[in-house]
């Protein structure tokens, strides 16, 4: 991450109020899509206020000067599964977005067994299934994605840890996350 913020530059700001417990005020003009791949997941309907646990952050938020701020997410191997596809394929066609769409499904796609343990353990009250983290973090990657828009931010910037597992402590990195920084921005 510190390589990415190097290269993209900005100032750093915590995570935004509007994803940290976001219901239908925060989640906006996306309310009916958030409730749908919500009830997707997990059978369930969504309230319309989060409760006092479903907290969260994301890796790194970052505002240059005269732009709007953007979100900055580094996806290891456990955000990729059939639940990350679930919500990737409800995103609306014209919906902007900082990442490979295509390649996040193909990764997930081609997944053919989760992590277990801790990976899967069950995440109530949101979450209370078989597989409840899994499902929450697809969620939650899938609330980084949706929302910007409707707050006046950029799209979530995604780095899957599978494009540059290969390169990243190799001389030149430096030079190679700055083009993949140019394709995605």
């Amino acid at each position: 991450m510190e390589l990415v913020r190097k290269v993209h530059g900005g100032q750093e700001q915590r995570t935004p109020d509007w994803l940290q417990r976001p219901g239908a005020a925060e989640a906006g003009r996306r309310w009916g899509l958030i409730r749908a791949v919500y009830a997707e997941l997990t059978g369930m309907e969504l309230p319309e206020v989060m409760p006092p646990r479903e907290r969260r952050t994301v890796d790194c938020v970052l505002q240059r000067r005269g732009e709007p701020p953007r979100m900055v997410e580094f996806d290891e191997t456990q955000h990729f599964n059939r639940y990350r596809a679930i919500t990737l394929r409800r995103y609306p066609r014209t919906m902007r977005v900082a990442f490979d769409r295509g390649a996040w499904l193909r990764a997930c796609d081609a997944k053919s067994a989760m992590e277990g343990g801790g990976f899967a353990r069950p995440k109530p009250p949101l979450f209370p299934q078989e597989d409840g983290r899994h499902r929450q973090r697809a969620y939650r990657d899938a609330l980084a994605d949706l929302l910007p828009a409707v707050h006046g931010w950029l799209p979530t910037l995604r780095i899957a840890d599978l494009e540059v597992k290969p390169w990243i402590y190799d001389r030149g990195a430096r030079a190679r996350i700055a083009d993949l920084l140019a394709n995605r921005l």
